[in-house]
């Protein structure tokens, strides 16, 4: 039943039909606060006459949970906004937040900016918040009211817990795959420099280097395909017997490609080419490319889940990435 023909009962109705004030029904509904048995049993009784549904965003609100999750995700230019990563981590967060009636926001946090939280603190609306692209400075820059509603996907520290790939290993089995084909010529491109969480595989890279006393051939990357095919004439000039080379993220590999063939040289045949992600254009390229995976919704949906459940997490959950091998490498 409604009020009428043209809309639901709202709280309003309840409270006039119940003869409490509005914040009475509130309580009675939300099972919060004091509320005397006999307004228990009115306020009841209009819900059922009046066939009230009570508005997630507006109980929300009501109890300060928030209605929005954010992803905020930190960067040089907003354009980091429109990477197909972060759009992956929206979807996913999105899946779980639907349900419950929360809606998800998406927020660049300029790169440098120590105060670019300060606007989501003290938002009554925000449940939430997804950190991506993490660093130390930013967890050091989380308000303190936000703390207990962010987490990290990527480093995070002892107030805010972390989920991520365990990239480390994913790009062990990468280099190790290169090794056991017979490469002994490998070189890298890496992620960004400011990003921890990119440095991990470098980490790998070196000590898997140094184990097989094999030389460090290192060259700067940005995640993109565009500095991937220029790593790729860099890396024919600076060492002309290359013959592999590793890119942390399969944009960069794919650029890679591109630029050997630019400079004549065959994949795989004089130089073998692998990435990290098996994004979904990892299969479908000539030739397909050798990577590892990265379960990316799988970590956003881990993240949202913890936000909402509003359960403390472990302080890191990393999830595991596994060669995917291909005709590149």
């Amino acid at each position: 039943m409604t009020t009428a023909a043209h809309r639901p009962a709202t709280l309003e109705d309840v409270a006039r039909v119940a003869g409490v004030s509005r914040s009475t029904a509130s309580r009675v509904i939300a099972g919060t606060g004091f509320a005397s048995p006999t307004a228990r049993e009115l306020v009841t009784a209009a819900v059922d006459q009046l066939g009230y549904v009570p508005n997630p965003a507006a109980r929300a609100l009501v109890r300060g949970g928030g209605v929005r999750l954010v992803v905020a995700v930190l960067g040089t230019s907003a354009a980091v906004l429109d990477d197909p990563y972060v759009h992956q981590v929206v979807g996913s967060a999105a899946r779980v937040c639907t349900p419950a009636g929360v809606g998800v926001a998406l927020h660049w946090l300029p790169f440098g900016d120590p105060r670019s939280l300060d606007q989501l603190d003290g938002d009554r609306s925000v449940c939430g918040v997804i950190l991506v692209n993490t660093t130390e400075e930013l967890l050091e820059a989380v308000p303190r009211s936000l703390r207990g509603r962010v987490v990290s996907i990527g480093v995070g520290s002892a107030t805010v817990p972390s989920f991520d790939v365990d990239n480390a290993a994913g790009s062990e089995a990468v280099l190790r795959h290169l090794y056991a084909s017979g490469r002994r010529r490998i070189a890298m491109v890496t992620g960004p420099r400011w990003l921890p969480c990119a440095q991990r595989p470098v980490q790998t890279y070196r000590r898997l280097m140094a184990e097989a006393g094999l030389p460090e051939r290192i060259l700067p990357g940005d995640f993109r395909a565009p500095r991937g095919r220029t790593a790729a004439g860099e890396a024919l000039r600076c060492w002309p017997d290359i013959d592999a080379i590793y890119a942390i993220s399969d944009d960069t590999a794919l650029g890679v490609i591109a630029g050997l063939r630019d400079a004549g040289a065959r994949v795989p045949g004089d130089v073998a080419v692998a990435g990290f992600d098996d994004i979904p254009l990892a299969g479908m390229t000539a030739p397909a490319l050798t990577t590892a995976s990265h379960p990316v919704g799988r970590i956003a949906v881990a993240a949202a889940t913890a936000l909402l459940d509003g359960r403390p997490a472990a302080p890191v959950t990393l999830f595991p990435s596994a060669l995917v091998a291909r005709a590149s490498a």
